[in-house]
């Protein structure tokens, strides 16, 4: 399992905008057998603020994803909303063991 954690600084005047974009993508990426999970979460203190969670069953999933159609519509779309460019961390689970991946 891959955990991405995409962090994204909007300009104010997108903040909307970029959240119908999000939704959109994640709903369309659900829908792919290699996620696990795709949230989107919004800073309580700084609403231009964001960060995607991906959890990816494997990780060539991630490249899988970017291949889609939706993934690509977003990020053309998303561009011109950008304060700065996004920044992505990659995560391992690191499990209980009692805890089924």
């Amino acid at each position: 399992m891959l955990i991405v954690h995409v962090h994204v600084h909007v300009k104010p005047e997108s903040v909307e905008a970029f959240k119908q974009a999000t939704l959109a993508n994640a709903r369309e990426s659900r829908k792919e057998p290699g996620i696990a999970r795709f949230d989107c979460l919004q800073l309580q203190d700084d609403s231009t603020r964001f960060v995607l969670v991906e959890a990816y069953r494997e990780a060539d999933a991630q490249a899988r994803h970017k291949e889609t159609s939706h993934y690509q519509v977003w990020r053309d779309a998303v561009a011109p909303m950008m304060a700065e460019p996004r920044a992505s961390e990659k995560f391992a689970p690191v499990p209980p063991d009692d805890y089924a991946l």
